[in-house]
């Protein structure tokens, strides 16, 4: 069994003996506080279509036009 050379100082210190620390355990004035962790810019870039596909565009159109030419052949039903 080998020794490390730096022995771990104790694993859980308490704040109040941890250095740059409050005893509230907030950061002293002047101090800079750790920097969060994250992976905000992993991975690839993603850059997604805008508009609308033509498909769902020209069925909205269609349907569209259909309901007004039922209504307008309806209208002209009843005006005669």
């Amino acid at each position: 069994m080998t020794s490390s050379p730096h022995p771990d100082p104790d694993p859980d210190p308490q704040p109040r003996d941890t250095r740059g620390r409050e005893s509230d355990g907030s950061s002293p004035p002047g101090e800079t506080p750790p920097a969060e962790g994250g992976m905000s810019g992993a991975g690839p870039a993603h850059d997604p279509p805008k508009g609308w596909a033509k498909g769902p565009l020209a069925l909205i159109l269609g349907l569209a036009v259909l309901i007004a030419a039922f209504f307008l052949v309806y209208a002209l039903v009843l005006l005669l």
